[in-house]
């Protein structure tokens, strides 16, 4: 008869480290949301931007495709920037209640796309 493999009681998962882990994982795939909505507005953005800004005439226009294309780059970062926020608060207060945290990438992730749209956000800007 095969003995039964227990899992040492260090390694056991209580329902509570459960829950705090499926509230972290929400968190992440929440950030990850935000990084794919933002990189949605700032791509689109710089796109409207590069198309339409060079078969576009000068005209006096207030709403440009220039200006509509930074409108939407900055509303990606700027969704981009309170959702980092948003997260970080939200994960400081779960370390409070429960300092054991694994790391992610989610976090990474949005910072490299936000230093992205704002590179594209500084290009359009300052392009002649």
């Amino acid at each position: 008869m095969a003995e039964k493999e227990s899992i040492p009681e260090k390694e056991a998962l209580t329902s509570t480290d459960l829950a705090y882990r499926r509230t972290v994982i929400a968190e992440e795939r929440t950030l990850m949301a935000w990084i794919r909505t933002a990189l949605s507005l700032i791509s689109f953005g710089f796109t409207i931007y590069k198309i339409f800004s060079e078969t576009e005439k000068e005209a006096d226009h207030h709403l440009t495709a220039r200006a509509v294309g930074l409108i939407m780059i900055g509303m990606g970062l700027l969704g981009l920037l309170l959702a980092q926020i948003d997260h970080h608060k939200a994960i400081k207060i779960l370390k409070q209640e429960h300092p054991v945290r694994q790391r992610t990438v989610a976090g990474v992730m949005a910072l490299l796309v936000w230093i992205f749209g704002l590179f594209l956000f500084l290009a359009a800007l300052f392009r002649n």
